[in-house]
Parts: structure tokens; C-alpha cells; sequence
């Protein structure tokens, strides 16, 4: 599809993220969005102060098996992709560049690999659960994602399904097999908590559904591989920090 002025990058961030998953749906191409954009789209919370936020560049993800559609789509909407990059770092990251707002684009492949059979269906994004998950599993988790987590529980409740919920089942499936996991939410449950006390945010509602939510994790059997790792515990490193500098927070 040659690109024309009617399918440029459009200014707006948000507006720009329904876009490009609008063409993406209509595609068939299995691309979910990832990240703050996303929160905005699935909860209303973070469309208004206190936990209203600016958001810069994009990103998704999407499966190894769906590269080419992936990288045609970007391409078909106005994005050049940086071929150097893509080249070198395709198998993981492929990284398009907006020359009309000076917008970037990530688009993460096979990053989580339990998202492997979680990119099907119409949704513009991940479920909750997957990014309150993505928000989480950060060891050096900052404002932005304490933020968005807040969002995310204010406006799901815990249930056993993806159904505009946060699937409490699925993640405590995750963490039972995976103790590193386990262990760097459970640290940062304690932040969120922390951060919703300071927040003018109804910080009960947000307590009792990370009390629900933990309660399902911890009651659920635990594998052999994460009762044994749990006994070196804090003694040894289980975490890598990040190589890139995170964009900071902005309240909006």
C-alpha cells in the first residue's frame, strides 16, 4: 500500500495507538499494544487526574511467526523502519521511526513467552492481566508503571478470566513455576501499595484487589523448580535491570 497523507502518523499518541490497531484488526495481523497507551485505552482511570500521564513513543508486540505481516503494516502506515536496526536486532525488536511527529515505534517479538498463545482475538491490547504483569516484572519499577498499575486495579476487578477482568488464575499460574517472577511482584505489590497511599486515589479499592489477587497466587501448588529456589530466596540475585534509560515519569 503506497503511503499517502491519509494514512501518516496522526499527532496524537493515543489516537495514533486506535490507528494503528484499527489497520491491524482489519488486517488480521495479531499486533497487541503494550505499555502506558495501552492502560489509557483499557481504563479510565488513567484519562484523568491524579493518574492522568504523558505518553511518548509506542509499543507492541507480536510473534515471530507474524514478522513479515508486522513489519508490512508499520510500513503501509507511514513508519520507515530503521533497517540497520531491524537487520541486526529483528529476531527480538523491530524499532520504526514517525519522521512527521518524531514518534518511535518498538514492537517487541517473542518477548514474553507466555504471551505466545495470548496475541489472538479483536482487542486493540493486552489483557489487564498481561499488563499489569508487564508493569510488574520490572525489578527497578518507577512512577510510570506504579501509575499505570493503580489504573489497571481500580478499574478490573480480580476474576478467573480475561473478560475486561484481571485473571487472577493466569497469574497465578505464572508465578507458581517461577519464583524470580513471583518474588520481584510481590516486592512491588508493596510499592504499588505504597504509591497508592500517597495518590488522592481510592487506595482501599486498590488494596483489596492486590489482597484477592495474592491470595489466589499464594493458595495456588508451587513447582518443585520454584520451592527450591525459594529456599535461597533474596540471598542470591534473581533479577536483570534493564539496559535502556526508561523515559521518565510526566504527569498530565
Amino acid at each position: 500500500m503506497p503511503v499517502t497523507g491519509t494514512n501518516l502518523p496522526v499527532a496524537d499518541v493515543i489516537a495514533e495507538a486506535e490507528r494503528i490497531s484499527a489497520a491491524a484488526r482489519a488486517g488480521k495481523v495479531p499486533v497487541k499494544l503494550v505499555g502506558g497507551a495501552a492502560v489509557n485505552l483499557h481504563s479510565r482511570s488513567a484519562r484523568q487526574a491524579p493518574l492522568k500521564r504523558k505518553y511518548g513513543d509506542l509499543d507492541f508486540v507480536a510473534s515471530s511467526r507474524q514478522q513479515a505481516s508486522v513489519q508490512k503494516l508499520f510500513e503501509s502506515l507511514g513508519y520507515e523502519g530503521d533497517r540497520r536496526f531491524n537487520t541486526l536486532n529483528g529476531h527480538q525488536r523491530l524499532l520504526y521511526l514517525d519522521g512527521v511527529n518524531g514518534r518511535q515505534i518498538d514492537i517487541f517479538i517473542d518477548r514474553m513467552k507466555e504471551l505466545a498463545d495470548r496475541l489472538g482475538g479483536d482487542d486493540a491490547c493486552l489483557t489487564p492481566a498481561d499488563l499489569l504483569l508487564s508493569k510488574l516484572q520490572v525489578f527497578e519499577v518507577n512512577m510510570k508503571d506504579l501509575v499505570d498499575s493503580i489504573a489497571l486495579l481500580l478499574d478490573h476487578p480480580i476474576a478467573d478470566h480475561d473478560d475486561d477482568a484481571i485473571n487472577a488464575a493466569y497469574l497465578a499460574q505464572l508465578m507458581s513455576q517461577d519464583w524470580g517472577l513471583y518474588r520481584t511482584l510481590q516486592l512491588n505489590t508493596a510499592r504499588v501499595r505504597d504509591a497508592a497511599k500517597e495518590l488522592p486515589v481510592p487506595a482501599d479499592t486498590v488494596n483489596q484487589r492486590l489482597d484477592q489477587l495474592w491470595e489466589r497466587v499464594d493458595a495456588h501448588p508451587k513447582s518443585l523448580k520454584w520451592r527450591l529456589r525459594a529456599k535461597v530466596g533474596d540471598r542470591m540475585s534473581w533479577y536483570e535491570l534493564p539496559e535502556e534509560v526508561r523515559q521518565p515519569y510526566q504527569a498530565e
